[in-house]
């Protein structure tokens, strides 16, 4: 059955708004179970006090992230004498999107690739290397900007920030409660003891849960990534571009030199190494694998046909004229 982005981008917000609620069911779990462990009748109020913990934490994430990221991967702002068709795209897509345009930065690296990053749209910025600019045509180079442009306007970038953040949190009370049990293993109180099966499970589920919690965000770091391809078919009107751009990027066989294991599921294929059959398949990858988002933007082709034959579109309420953010 043929699905078009309509269907992809619904899809993707389903188990995107399932994945983020287990990942703070993990964390709720972890404050419970300590707080369990140790004061049985007072669990809820230690799985409440994890989520407080949570959101205090994030609300205080420093603004300057962006710029960190961008330094430390040697970018340089582009400049119209030199990067006008890219800033062009910039200014097309954005307004496609109904966003303020980013900032558009380079790496100069021959390896073709893209990342966007920012917590809010006024404050975001695309970044493309100067092998993607020589290696792609400029449909593919519009597929591949509306895709950034899309995390931007879709609150990804927030949102793996925010994740990432939560799973640092959640392995820091792992740590902290698996240090402490070994310190008073011997001072606990017998009805400790006598818990049995019940202990032994909330101790493995505390320490295992940084684990969980990672398989959870690469989880929702691949679905963010088709729900992107998504609406970048829908901003364009070409999923065809941004499916060439992928093959293209995705066969190259150039790494980025810049790139670690800390930022590449920042960017649209990932940069570390190139795919076989099977990549993006595991657990912990970063990125779905490229032929299948490749296959998926296919399928929605509803471009390319006579104007008689193209099934009419629903109205898009999904993309405001002007978006005001605080």
């Amino acid at each position: 059955m043929r699905r078009n982005f309509w269907d992809e981008i619904a899809a993707n917000k389903r188990a995107t708004f399932f994945l983020v609620l287990l990942m703070e069911a993990i964390l709720f779990g972890v404050g419970a179970g300590i707080t369990f462990f140790f004061a049985e009748e007072l669990w809820w109020i230690g799985g409440m006090g994890a989520l407080l913990i949570g959101l205090i934490y994030i609300a205080f994430i420093p603004k300057k992230g962006t710029s960190m990221l961008l330094n430390m991967m040697g970018a340089r702002e582009a400049n119209d004498n030199e990067n006008r068709i890219l800033l062009n795209v910039a200014h097309e897509m954005s307004i496609a999107a109904g966003i303020p345009m980013p900032k558009v930065y380079i790496i100069d690296d021959g390896s073709p690739n893209a990342f966007a990053t920012g917590w809010i749209p006024n404050e975001s910025a695309v970044c493309f290397t100067t092998g993607i600019l020589e290696k792609l045509n400029r449909d593919e180079l519009v597929g591949v900007m509306a895709h950034e442009i899309a995390h931007i306007r879709n609150y990804d970038t927030r949102l793996m920030m925010t994740l990432a953040l939560t799973v640092g949190l959640i392995t820091l009370l792992s740590d902290t409660f698996s240090r402490g049990l070994l310190r008073t293993s011997g001072r606990r109180s017998r009805s400790k003891d006598n818990l049995g099966p019940l202990a032994i499970l909330i101790i493995v589920f505390i320490v295992l849960a940084p684990i969980f919690a990672m398989l959870v965000k690469m989880a929702v770091s691949r679905k963010r990534e088709y729900m992107a391809d998504a609406t970048a078919a829908q901003l364009t009107r070409y999923p065809d571009g941004l499916a060439d751009a992928l093959e293209k990027i995705a066969g190259d066989p150039d790494v980025l030199e810049s790139a670690n294991r800390a930022t590449m599921h920042l960017f649209i294929v990932n940069p570390l190494h190139r795919e076989t059959g099977l990549e993006g398949t595991n657990l912990f990858g970063t990125h779905p694998p490229t032929h299948e988002r490749v296959r998926r933007l296919r399928s929605m082709g509803f471009m390319g046909h006579r104007k008689s034959e193209t099934p009419e579109m629903p109205p898009m309420p999904d993309i405001p004229l002007r978006r005001n953010d605080s």
